[in-house]
């Protein structure tokens, strides 16, 4: 069995970097899948090979649905090339969108623009790559803890990633045949840059919801990439259709 190799989406940055670095090493190559391209996701690529791993960086814009099929063909081209490989193991879909606004605020156009990435654009891209998933392979989805409690002007952003998290029970059902695992990671409040690092660079916030964390504090990226890492791995198998909060125990 030659090596596996993970496809992270939204990897050049955030906890998308942190998930594909965190999978590198534990041995697998990485797909470094961002809007950006090769260009955008050089700086992950590199931080992966300098740590001894392979991975290489591809083009993916998951709002865009339409070019899914030809980034399909383009992917299992890249990797026959680069790794004599037909198949992914591990699929994370990380990409997505924050945008929020109370009720009155929303707008048809960001309302169409959360649903359709967070949700339609991951419904489409499992879609896409099912058939090129190894069997026994794993599927993880990037949720939030917002599923679980509430914030004002969160309503949309939240039912998108309530969506995902209904779809990976599903899909768990429906790919489980083929020994494939799906699960939904919610991460808590963390030090990124989601939401124009709102959490990572307001201290004020940081302290607020840390007292409101049974951990003290709130995440790192590092933290959510590694428990995503986990869960791909051999010792997580017996675990599908789940939902699993990375929040160091937020708004209990």
């Amino acid at each position: 069995m030659g090596q596996r190799i993970a496809l992270v989406t939204g990897a050049n940055r955030g906890l998308g970097c942190s998930t594909a670095l965190a999978l590198a090493k534990r041995g697998l190559n990485v797909v470094v899948a961002c809007r950006g391209g090769a260009e955008a996701g050089a700086g992950t690529v590199r931080q992966i090979q300098d740590a001894g791993g392979d991975a290489i960086a591809v083009r993916l814009d998951i709002g865009d649905i339409a070019s899914f099929a030809a980034f399909t063909t383009g992917l299992v081209d890249a990797l026959r090339a680069r790794w004599g490989a037909d198949t992914l193991d591990v699929l994370v879909n990380n990409a997505g969108i924050g945008l929020f606004g109370t009720l009155a605020d929303v707008t048809p156009e960001e309302f169409d623009a959360l649903v359709g990435t967070n949700f339609r654009g991951t419904f489409f891209l499992i879609q896409a790559l099912a058939p090129h998933l190894a069997d026994g392979g794993r599927v993880i989805n990037v949720s939030t803890s917002l599923t679980r409690h509430v914030s004002p002007g969160t309503s949309v952003y939240s039912a998108s990633k309530a969506a995902v998290e209904a779809l990976s029970r599903s899909l768990a059902a429906e790919l489980g045949p083929r020994g494939i695992r799906v699960n939904a990671v919610a991460p808590g409040p963390s030090a990124t840059d989601f939401n124009g690092g709102a959490m990572r660079d307001n201290s004020d916030l940081r302290g607020t919801l840390a007292e409101r964390t049974a951990l003290g504090r709130v995440g790192h990226p590092e933290e959510i990439g590694d428990a995503i890492a986990a869960l791909a791995s051999e010792e997580m198998r017996w675990i599908t259709a789940e939902r699993i909060e990375v929040s160091g125990g937020a708004l209990l």
